[in-house]
């Protein structure tokens, strides 16, 4: 996997991320998702590769990216948090205006980003979500129980660590098999690389985000809507037809609630888009 990309771990003073670097051209950021790492850009990166110089990482928290204890306030993985990781890794990389795609928790990342640091973002795209306060406030029966995992992790530790530490093969490989096209999208070698990665450390870390997302980060996003903060720079959405998103939200008409040039559309495929 990532033939031609280089490896690189950066220091950005408060933790260490890794990423994979690989291609020509200007920089592309890409951001993955629960509970993925980097490799989930795997088939698409060296494509991409043709046309963008492609920075593919690490969230905090996931991966080989360092996984911190949570704070008590949950802020070490608020989106602003997570967001500031990836700026100074670009920043490092000598990359200071770039363009940007999250997909799942990566977009959540990248939506914090390109408010805080609009100058640095060209244009973003989000694959497969709403924005975090929209899905939180329209929540109905068939999202919670599609979406379980929003509630579940954001249960006091160590619950949720302990539940899913007691079987993490188990969880992951079902939580991420339970998708439209089960496991088909994966290879061998990202379930693998998943598999390996997915360690007590990832497990709190990754609920962490989540805490994140359910208290500090909605905090972050009322702010916005009080200061009129909104995404400036060009947004593409995309999401799948047989995904949650398609059943349970608008995504084009939500993000125009927080961007100012939204434009997007269904794809043929469920959640894992990339």
């Amino acid at each position: 996997m990532f033939e031609g990309f280089r490896h690189v771990r950066v220091d950005t003073g408060e933790v260490t991320i890794n990423a994979v670097v690989g291609g020509q051209g200007q920089p592309l950021l890409l951001l993955h998702g629960y509970p993925q790492t980097h490799v989930i850009w795997h088939k698409i990166a060296p494509r991409l590769a043709q046309h963008f110089t492609v920075v593919a990482s690490d969230l905090r928290g996931y991966g080989d990216s360092d996984k911190p204890e949570g704070a008590l306030d949950h802020s070490n993985y608020s989106k602003r948090a997570l967001a500031r990781d990836q700026v100074e890794l670009m920043h490092q990389l000598r990359f200071e205006r770039f363009f940007l795609a999250g997909h799942d928790r990566g977009g959540r990342v990248a939506h914090r980003l390109a408010v805080d640091y609009a100058d640095r973002v060209m244009k973003l795209a989000t694959l497969d979500i709403s924005p975090t306060k929209k899905m939180y406030a329209s929540t109905d029966f068939e999202f919670a129980r599609a979406y379980y995992h929003w509630f579940f992790f954001i249960q006091p530790k160590p619950m949720p660590e302990k539940l899913i530490g007691g079987d993490p093969q188990f969880y992951l490989l079902k939580k991420i098999g339970s998708g439209s096209a089960g496991l088909a999208p994966f290879t061998s070698e990202a379930l693998s690389e998943y598999l390996r990665c997915f360690t007590p450390e990832t497990i709190h870390g990754s609920c962490e985000d989540y805490r994140a997302s359910a208290s500090i980060d909605l905090e972050f996003d009322r702010e916005d809507v009080h200061a009129g903060r909104k995404v400036a720079c060009p947004m593409l959405v995309l999401w799948g037809k047989r995904g949650v998103v398609e059943k349970c939200f608008a995504p084009v008409k939500d993000w125009a609630e927080v961007a100012l040039d939204v434009r997007g559309h269904v794809l043929d495929g469920g959640h894992y888009l990339a």
